[in-house]
């Protein structure tokens, strides 16, 4: 089993940045992937970005390329998603998610893909 908890969520500004956390316990690994979506009231969850546990691999949905930056710090157990020049489009509660996988994160771009998930945070980006 894999724990979850995201945090760092708030309310912030059009253009301004934030970042989110996501720690991980329980059996992460190595081969792990961790995954951050986000989900609009009454929308589908969309997926962000992903990035393997060692941190050499990353994949971004298009709306995140340039904007956002999935890293991962394994003496925190953590990964964080960072987001610059938010717009008021982005806002959702974004979860982070985690997967067992022995593939590039790439091909874990669906919630599908993923067992573990954490509660969530709510980003909100007025206008």
């Amino acid at each position: 089993q894999v724990q979850l908890v995201e945090s760092g969520g708030g309310l912030v500004q059009a253009e301004g940045s934030l970042r989110v956390s996501c720690v991980a316990s329980g059996l992460i690994s190595s081969t792990s992937i961790v995954g951050w979506f986000l989900q609009a009231p009454g929308k589908v969850r969309e997926f962000v970005a992903a990035i393997n546990w060692s941190g050499t691999n990353t994949n971004y949905a298009n709306s995140a390329k340039g904007r956002f930056s999935i890293s991962s710090d394994n003496a925190k157990n953590t990964v964080y998603l960072q987001m610059n020049n938010l717009k008021p489009e982005d806002t959702a509660v974004y979860y982070c998610a985690a997967v067992k996988g022995i593939l590039r994160p790439a091909n874990y771009r669906s919630p599908h893909e993923y067992p573990y998930w954490g509660q969530g945070t709510q980003v909100t980006v007025s206008p």
